[in-house]
């Protein structure tokens, strides 16, 4: 059963887990860039400065995900 979770954890959910987490990271440098090449113009910021925040938001929980799955591991684990 270990075994099975493992295999499911490591060839499906991490792959996952990775893609979002670099899908928030490229979210926020773009609100980064955005912010910063709209220096001068108030509407450019504010969109860049969402951007920034959603970015945030989503590094935010995927690493909350990446911390879950982590300990529900170690539980499942620890039962054998």
């Amino acid at each position: 059963m270990q075994q099975l979770i493992n295999k499911i954890v490591q060839d499906a959910i991490w792959p996952f887990v990775i893609f979002l987490i670099a899908l928030a990271a490229m979210f926020f440098i773009w609100g980064l860039i955005e912010f910063i090449a709209g220096a001068d113009n108030e509407e450019k910021r504010t969109a860049g400065k969402r951007h920034l925040a959603w970015g945030l938001i989503g590094l935010f929980i995927m690493f909350s995900v990446y911390g879950i799955i982590q300990l529900i591991a170690n539980f499942v684990g620890s039962l054998n």
